[in-house]
């Protein structure tokens, strides 16, 4: 099957927020250079009267008025701790060429940024907008369709970007476009301190929790993912052998995401599993 719904489908999970979703989404579509060929999803939980109503009477008229293709689903609220399982869901609603997970404090700031990441068509790599500070991270993750098919979901953990990123660099398929988002969130800019911000629990503060991003149990399923990535490569001709290296313990996973933490963002831990603490590298 080769027919597609659109060409981009921007999923945008979000709570509670107005005026900053308006934003987003205005961003999105008036810096495309072919609006029409991108959609977008967006998710709310049942009980977000405030976001949902301001996007019925607000949002929703003016994507109307510029034809805009999208779609809004309800859930049960998963909190943030469970932000996959919006995203996998929302992914499943529309077949894109590529998916973009979202954030209702992104701005888009590139004019033809669609136009950008088409150019990438039929390549399969995860593709990362230029955001604060240079991080080496996909922060709003661009992933082929062909991920999403082989995988049966975009991210089985809540922290997407660091999920998708760490495979893209073991996999040496991350690609940075010459596009650039603002990701306008508290921390980083001094905007949009509200409890949407304050209320975000990541599960990336213990190694030996389970469900844990550096739990060995959910490391391994990063790989394992990887392997069934590598598998489609290598299917359709692309160079594994750095993947592979990685694998044999000649290649150090972290070199080219190292290369590209220009600000040194992104602290590297040593995890030792088996005694059961975690050393800092020298």
């Amino acid at each position: 099957m080769t027919d597609f719904d659109s060409d981009i489908a921007v999923l945008l999970p979000t709570r509670a927020r107005t005026t900053m979703v308006e934003r987003s989404v205005k961003s999105l579509f008036e810096l495309a250079e072919q609006p029409d060929r991108v959609e977008i999803v967006f998710g709310y939980d049942n009980d977000d009267t405030v976001g949902f109503d301001y996007f019925n009477k607000t949002i929703r008229p003016w994507m109307d008025k510029k034809s805009v293709t999208y779609s809004a689903m309800k859930f049960e609220p998963l909190g943030y701790i469970r932000l996959n399982e919006y995203v996998n869901a929302m992914a499943k609603t529309t077949r894109a060429k590529w998916y973009i997970i979202w954030n209702d404090d992104a701005v888009m700031r590139t004019v033809g940024w669609d136009t950008e990441i088409m150019a990438q068509d039929g390549n399969f790599n995860l593709l990362a907008f230029h955001t604060h500070n240079q991080h080496p991270y996909s922060i709003f993750p661009i992933i082929p369709h062909k991920w999403f098919e082989i995988l049966g979901y975009l991210c089985p953990h809540q922290i997407s970007d660091a999920w998708t990123s760490q495979q893209a660099y073991m996999l040496n398929i991350f690609k940075r476009i010459d596009v650039v988002v603002k990701h306008d969130r508290f921390d980083l800019t001094g905007n949009n301190q509200d409890s949407t911000f304050a209320n975000r629990p990541m599960m990336e503060r213990d190694p030996f929790m389970p469900g844990d991003f550096n739990h060995m149990d959910v490391t391994n399923l990063r790989i394992n993912d990887c392997i069934k990535l590598a598998t489609h490569m290598k299917s359709i001709g692309m160079d594994v052998r750095y993947f592979e290296n990685i694998l044999n313990g000649k290649q150090d996973p972290w070199e080219m995401l190292v290369r590209n933490d220009v600000n040194r963002q992104q602290v590297q831990w040593k995890i030792d599993h088996k005694n059961q603490r975690v050393e800092r590298p020298k």
